[in-house]
């Protein structure tokens, strides 16, 4: 049998009636066991998705939003979470908000937010 292109197969396509069609894509999930249905369609949406995706995040973000009063502090505090120069959290801590910790498991994150707002920070994980 020859290959037809795809100009061809629209062509006979386009010949045939809405019934046909139908009958030709239902025949064609049959023999190759796929759905033409839009994958779109299939995604939750709405407030399901955003539960769904809620209880399956592991990976957290520790983000510094503000230094408070006790400034120094808090720089010690970044230095000991991570393993930057004093210079380096510094930067960090003046130019919040900004993350200290990415990624990190949900406890990790807990404990790393509970020293920075002992210390007098504003945090938040994300």
């Amino acid at each position: 049998m020859a290959k037809l292109s795809q100009e061809d197969l629209l062509a006979q396509f386009e010949e045939m009636t809405l019934i046909e069609l139908s009958e030709f894509v239902k025949a064609f999930e049959e023999k190759f066991d796929v759905t033409a249905a839009a994958a779109v369609a299939a995604a939750p949406t709405g407030p399901v998705a955003v539960a769904e995706a809620a209880e399956e995040q592991d990976e957290f973000d520790v983000v510094l939003t503000g230094a408070g009063e006790k400034k120094i502090q808090v720089i010690k505090v970044v230095r000991e979470l991570t393993s930057l120069g004093l210079k380096e959290a510094k930067d960090l801590v003046d130019g919040a908000p900004k993350p200290v910790l990415e990624k990190v498991a949900k406890e990790a994150a807990e404990k790393a937010a509970e020293s920075l707002k002992a210390a007098g920070a504003s945090v938040e994980v994300k």
